[in-house]
């Protein structure tokens, strides 16, 4: 969730930490500060709020420090307080610590280290971190003398034994004012890279911080630190066994994470949408020749070919996205399949019996449930896959296999080409298996070509914006919505639902249609919005009789409709138009308008639309 930032080198450390902390914004705004070593000790500026807060108490800096760490935060344990802000310092005021994750047995440990006169101030678990390895540096040599065995200074030897006692998920980024050339970072559960430019380091949570210095880095992998000096860098594990890193290219550039004119980020990553689908496909969709090639996948489409189940598990968005997976397989492949919550699949007992194929679904590629899902099957035996969008991320290097979305950095708190992007490649694969096992080539053919034109149709749903703008205005003062769905646009009203709810808090939910008239019905009144999915297809005369249902009752219908449906006007209070697609297709169209008015909704309510409350982009924390 939070995010860390860290610079050794010979240009002004300040300057780079606050850029790099405006970069990592999304990750979490409770509350921003930066610890900068000068002089053999530590100057330390926090405040809590967003980074502009930050750089009001910075307004008079000195650019002469070289050496720094910074920290936004999302928070988890302790309000969101100037006290409560990292970087957080041991009782010695040497230690300077930031941190991402939560170390689950911190209640513990601060008991311990008070027993043995520690002091605390904060409320988070990281100060007990800081604390932790304040207290084991006392217990060594003094600093300039090394361990005979192995060659580690003092700071390096306290990190090392502090971290076999933390049970949980960090990355960390440490620094002590003995040690004025010396950043320590180390990594379980949450993302860590180091960005290596000339003669400068920058170790962040991700590389949004990182690409306008760099596009060389090495990422972290569980359980394993890192030591950054002037002269270089050096990995380890956590028991002390050094580690062999190879640099790789991050995969976008400084210019895919400007707004490039767009008032937030998530507009524009809607607008990317037709663009970053031809990414998505590009070199693996061939219509000349009617073939599918996934090469991340390819030594394990075997099994997934054989498999009797496959079980789709992610969170949030992405669970959405796995549930129109779930319709695909059962539909082209006739694979059972089921899609669970990963926070849930966790800790239950899940039956992983011989065949059975796992796929994790998750943009960043770090979210801990679904990390931890992951884990868990591995463990039963499972053929694990990921879909991700962060190259180098820990489910993409946890996984046996996987297929990368290929869409660029999504900045936008609300994921938006994500889940196209996620649906998409849920499609090609079903496409592919569906073809491996009983559809015929010329099913095979035309899927892939309806597949292949989706981009330019999306073009014409994003020219209806100014209207969707307009449905938004009219409607903002209900405080309650339905979103109704049925089929393959289930899934899409339950997105639909969520993206107002993030960014314009307004209470939502998502049905398939038929099930209102079980219970929520009951809320039909007073003009109250219902937006209804309801493009041509198998069940299209169904959602009619539901809209008539609505509309009887004095709701107002908001219909997401094809726009060849000549028929439907005369139930639509508003109607928004998609083109004719097959019924599996639609999810990628259907949500987009969904998108958009959930976007419009918040800018016209005053949201701050990127940076939603209580929200962080990439949850690494449970």
């Amino acid at each position: 969730m939070c995010g860390i930032v860290a610079y050794l080198g010979k240009k002004a450390a300040q300057p780079i930490l606050t850029e790099g902390l405006k970069r990592l914004e999304y990750r979490g705004y409770d509350s921003a500060g930066v610890a900068l070593l000068d002089g053999g000790a530590l100057q330390i500026k926090k405040t809590s709020g967003r980074i502009s807060g930050l750089e009001e108490i910075l307004e008079n800096p000195s650019y002469t420090q070289t050496l720094g760490i910074g920290h936004t935060r999302w928070a988890t344990h302790g309000k969101p307080t100037t006290i409560n802000a990292h970087p957080q310092t041991d009782f010695s005021g040497k230690i300077a610590v930031v941190h991402n994750g939560i170390i689950e047995n911190y209640g513990t440990l601060k008991t311990w280290l008070k027993s043995e006169g520690v002091e605390f101030v904060s409320e988070t678990d990281t100060e007990v971190v800081a604390n932790l390895i304040g207290y084991f540096y006392n217990q060594y040599k003094e600093k300039d003398q090394c361990d005979k065995e192995n060659g580690q200074c003092r700071f390096e030897r306290a990190v090392q034994r502090s971290l076999r006692e933390v049970h949980g998920t960090y990355g960390l980024a440490i620094l002590c004012s003995d040690y004025p050339d010396m950043i320590i970072g180390a990594k379980k559960g949450s993302p860590l890279i180091l960005g290596v430019g000339n003669d400068e380091y920058i170790l962040a949570s991700d590389a949004s911080a990182i690409v306008e210095h760099t596009t060389r880095a090495i990422y972290l992998n569980d359980n394993e630190m890192i030591v950054v000096e002037p002269g270089g860098f050096r990995t380890l594990t956590s028991n002390n066994v050094p580690v062999t890193k190879s640099l790789k290219d991050i995969e976008f550039s400084l210019e895919q994470i400007e707004l490039d004119g767009f008032a937030h980020h998530m507009l524009k990553e809607i607008f990317e949408q037709p663009k970053s689908l031809e990414t998505c496909m590009g070199g693996r969709l061939d219509v000349q020749d009617s073939r599918i090639v996934l090469g991340g996948i390819a030594g394990k489409l075997r099994d997934l070919t054989r498999t009797k189940r496959l079980i789709l598990t992610a969170c949030g968005t992405a669970f959405h996205a796995g549930l129109v997976g779930e319709f695909l397989f059962e539909h082209l492949a006739r694979i059972p399949t089921e899609t669970e919550y990963a926070s849930e699949f966790r800790y239950r007992n899940p039956i992983i019996e011989d065949g059975t194929v796992v796929a994790a679904i998750s943009q960043s590629g770090e979210t801990a449930d679904t990390l931890a899902a992951v884990e868990q099957a591995k463990e039963r035996g499972a053929t694990v896959i990921g879909l991700v969008n962060v190259v180098g991320s820990t489910i993409a290097r946890t996984t046996d296999s996987g297929i990368y979305l290929h869409v660029g950095p999504e900045v936008g708190v609300a994921s938006t080409k994500a889940f196209t992007a996620q649906v998409t490649v849920l499609q090609m694969l079903a496409i592919e298996l569906g073809r491996r096992k009983h559809l015929s080539s010329y099913e095979a053919a035309k899927l892939i070509e309806q597949l292949a034109a989706i981009p330019e149709k999306i073009k014409t749903i994003l020219e209806q914006s100014e209207h969707i703008k307009q449905i938004a205005a009219e409607n903002i003062h209900h405080n309650n919505w339905l979103f109704l769905g049925r089929g393959f646009n289930y899934p899409v009203a339950l997105e639909g639902a969520l993206k107002l709810k993030e960014i314009s808090y307004i209470h939502a939910e998502g049905l398939p249609a038929a099930e209102m008239k079980h219970g929520p019905i009951a809320l039909i009144a007073d003009g109250m919005p219902a937006v209804f999915i309801a493009p041509k297809g198998p069940q299209y005369d169904k959602i009619i009789g539901n809209i008539e249902e609505v509309r009887a009752r004095g709701g107002r219908t908001i219909v997401v409709a094809t726009d060849t449906d000549t028929e439907i006007e005369q139930y639509a209070d508003h109607l928004i138009t998609v083109p004719d697609v097959p019924e599996m297709f639609q999810p990628i169209l259907t949500v987009v308008p969904l998108q958009l008015l959930a976007y419009h909704a918040a800018v016209l309510k005053g949201r701050d639309v990127d940076k939603p409350r209580n929200l962080a982009k990439s949850v690494t924390v449970e």
